[in-house]
């Protein structure tokens, strides 16, 4: 594993464990050059899964894309790291063991906006803002009324 300080090709693993959702192995690194310290994160990829976008432009499947939708939605939201992380677990393994080589974008942002629904209501909306494409306040609104009356139910 190459160091992310001096970009020297060898390090040593110093401390390997699992994650606590047991989906990924923590491994903590030492390089042999500079001696600093990193963290990296081993995961299983199940299948090479593409993505197929509005226009049929099609693209890998990239785990830190959907990290990084995720922590923009929940952003401020004090929402446990880890629980986001067991979402996005989740979503990955669905999508790698669906059978499909190719998934459309729209069934990832579906899995996305559920599991945020399920989570926290305002990362929920926010999401939602972006990937419906709200253009006005009466959007937020109607959809905001709509996630007001499912949670009375």
């Amino acid at each position: 594993m190459r160091c992310p300080f001096c970009a020297h090709d060898d390090s040593q693993v110093k401390d390997s464990r699992p994650t606590e959702d047991g989906t990924s192995i923590r491994r903590r690194r030492q390089c042999s050059s500079c001696g600093a310290r990193f963290t990296t994160f081993e995961r299983v990829q199940l299948r090479e899964v593409v993505v197929v976008k509005s226009g049929d432009r099609r693209e890998p499947f990239d785990r830190l894309k959907l990290e990084q939708s995720v922590a923009l939605a929940s952003r401020k939201r004090g929402i446990d790291q880890e629980r986001l992380d067991q979402l996005i677990s989740g979503i990955q393994r669905q999508v790698e063991t669906s059978g499909e080589a190719e998934v459309p974008s729209s069934h990832i942002g579906e899995l996305v906006m559920e599991g945020l629904r399920q989570i926290d209501s305002v990362a929920y909306i926010r999401f939602a803002s972006v990937y419906r494409d709200f253009s006005e306040a009466r959007d937020f609104e109607e959809f905001a009324s709509t996630v007001q009356q499912a949670a009375k139910e």
